[in-house]
């Protein structure tokens, strides 16, 4: 079977590697297209046991030592690097909450509210720009922050107690202030008016 990229020389592993590390050893088709690995080439990886499918257009290499948060991983791939984990998902993995949610909770830009997509079952898509200063990363994934999480909720209607506990959780570790989520809360609802 083809070992080789359509010009004739072998693509090699450490570009596919150095793609696939800071995300857990996943990557989708078209990065590994990228660095040389044509569909028939990862089809041969495929079948000699050298990576393996985690989803449609997603692969690992098969002995990329297992992480934290791999189905996180494999959703933000899904979404072409632009989703941001939100709302519950990320309550859960900034720990300001005993919440556990059953599926990720994602933003997508708003711009994405006319795409036709088919969403993971195990998704809940939210269209909303993230910017990067309500962004930070748990391992290898974006999560909104902890401010930006608890605006989300409570603009969600998410279960008052739990609310409750991540504002206690988050005030106590010094996250944010009182002050602080008031103002977010009132900028956030203005925007939302306007929208």
């Amino acid at each position: 079977m083809p070992r080789l990229r359509a010009d004739g020389t072998a693509p090699g592993w450490d570009a596919l590697y150095r793609t696939a590390a800071p995300q857990g050893g996943y990557f989708t088709t078209s990065q590994a297209n990228e660095v040389g690995y044509s569909g028939a080439l990862l089809a041969y990886h495929q079948r000699t046991g050298h990576l393996e499918r985690a989803a449609r257009g997603i692969l690992r290499l098969t002995h990329y030592p297992p992480g934290d948060h791999e189905d996180l991983i494999v959703t933000w791939l899904w979404s072409e690097q632009a989703g941001v984990f939100s709302h519950q998902t990320a309550l859960a993995m900034h720990e300001l909450s005993d919440v556990l949610p059953s599926r990720h909770h994602l933003s997508v830009p708003a711009s994405w509210s006319t795409r036709r997509l088919r969403v993971p079952k195990k998704v809940i898509l939210h269209h909303a720009d993230v910017p990067k200063r309500e962004l930070a990363w748990i391992g290898p994934v974006p999560v909104t922050t902890p401010l930006r999480t608890v605006v989300d909720c409570i603009l969600a209607h998410v279960e008052p107690d739990l609310v409750r506990q991540a504002k206690a959780q988050a005030q106590k570790r010094g996250l944010f202030t009182a002050t602080e989520l008031k103002h977010a809360l009132a900028t956030s609802t203005a925007r939302e008016g306007e929208g």
